[in-house]
Parts: C-alpha cells; structure tokens; sequence
C-alpha cells in the first residue's frame, strides 16, 4: 500500500490562496494533516459552498489592495505570524487566439494569476520576515503552470500570467535567499479539477495527448508536492521550478 511523506509542520502557520478548490483544498488537507494550521483565503461566495466552522478563513479578493491588506491585518492580529504561503489562486478563461480575448478578459487573468500573487506577498512577506529565525525556516510556494514554460493556443492571457509569476518567484527568491524565506514554484500540467474540467472536450483531448504518462494530473500530487516545499526537507531550494507534467515539460 502507498503511503504518504510525512513532515512535521506543528505550530506552522500557512496560508493558501484559492482554497476552496481542487489544489487548493487539497493542500490545505495536506498541509494540515501535517500538523499546520491552515489559513484559507478566496473569495467570500466560494468558502460559503463549504463547511469551513473549525477551519480559520477569511473572504479575500486577491486582486484588491484593500482586501487584502484587510486580510493581513485580521491575520496578523488572530496568529501574529506566517511561516507558509502558498500563492495557489488562478482562473483559466476561455479557449481563444489572442486577437479574440477581450481587454478586460486578459487583464483579469493577469490580476489573479499575478498581480494577485504580487499583492498577497506583499503584504505577508514582512510579517514572515518577522516570523523566521535561524533555524525555523519560512516557505512561500507559487502555483504556475506548465504553459508558463511552453505557451499554449488560445491560452496567451493565462501562459503569460503564469511564466510571469515564475519570473516573480526567482526575484522574490533572491530577493529572501539571506532571510530564511524560501521561495520556489510548481509548475503543474492539467488537472481534472473545476478551473478546466469545463473545458470543450477537444481541448482536453488535446491536453492529454502532450501528457506522455498518458493521464490528467491529480490534486492529491499537487499537495504533496506543495507539503514538501513547505517543510524543513526543503532547505537548500529557492528560485526554482518544479514539474509536475508527467513528462510533458522538456526544460
């Protein structure tokens, strides 16, 4: 029987982005069946489809300055620390050469997908510097995407949004790399979750066929991934970029 890495992240501190769905609930489970307390953050109507009455969450919108700074404040006042974030909040959009995407269309795609990701770093990476110490590292874990590194068709908003947030996690890296912060990104292949389960049946097919294993991706292989990102295992790994595209990626 497989079974589970486990780490050890009592009294750790962590907030996840886009939380109520897929990857986002299935890192925030794993996450705290590692013993860390997970801090949700999305949209109000999304975490009230959920039973969240012993999860702490807060109604945020990423891509609003006040919402968020809002956010930080009610956390740093509940735990006065944050030793994980996990940047996971992204939207997709619809299936359209670049000349067809509405203006607005794309500059949504880029607030969610990063400049979302800019905001919440921005407002927790001073209450993480406070948070670490030399021998209690803090992690901060970017969700990308494979079409950050390859581009995909009709898909120019969010393969932009997400090679950008790559970019933006080798410059917070450096940026952290003497301050006990790790900073590092994932950059998973399709998964069968809400954001793209929607999707016309074409593109999924043709989705799958890049996918050399052959099978979508599953939440389950996100969190894991995302668990050991943010534990004391991973020490020496900042700036970087890790696959999860069962072989899709070439680089």
């Amino acid at each position: 029987m497989q079974t589970s890495a486990t780490y050890d992240l009592r009294g750790k501190i962590a907030v996840i982005t886009g939380a109520a769905g897929g990857f986002g609930a299935a890192i925030r489970e794993r996450l705290a069946s590692s013993g860390a307390t997970a801090v949700l953050w999305d949209l109000p109507e999304a975490l009230a489809r959920q039973d969240l009455r012993e999860t702490p969450h807060f109604g945020v919108d990423v891509t609003k300055e006040e919402s968020v700074e809002s956010a930080a404040a009610d956390l740093r006042r509940r735990f006065g620390r944050v030793d994980i974030l996990v940047n996971n909040a992204g939207i997709v959009g619809a299936v359209r050469p670049t000349w067809e995407i509405p203006v607005a269309e794309f500059r949504k795609i880029l607030d969610v997908n990063l400049f979302g990701a800019f905001l919440v770093c921005r407002s927790l990476v001073p209450l993480m510097l406070e948070s670490v110490a030399p021998t209690r590292l803090g992690h901060i874990v970017n969700v990308a995407s494979i079409q950050a590194k390859e581009g995909m068709h009709n898909a120019a908003a969010y393969s932009a949004a997400k090679a950008g947030l790559v970019a933006f996690t080798k410059s917070l890296a450096k940026e952290l790399a003497t301050s006990n912060i790790l900073v590092n990104a994932i950059t998973p292949a399709a998964s069968l979750t809400a954001m793209s389960i929607d999707a016309p049946k074409e593109r999924l097919d043709d989705i799958l066929s890049r996918i050399p294993m052959g099978r979508f991706l599953e939440p389950a292989e996100v969190a894991a991934m995302v668990a050991w990102l943010s534990s004391s295992e991973c020490s020496f790994s900042t700036g970087a970029v890790f696959d999860l595209s069962g072989g899709r990626a070439t680089y």
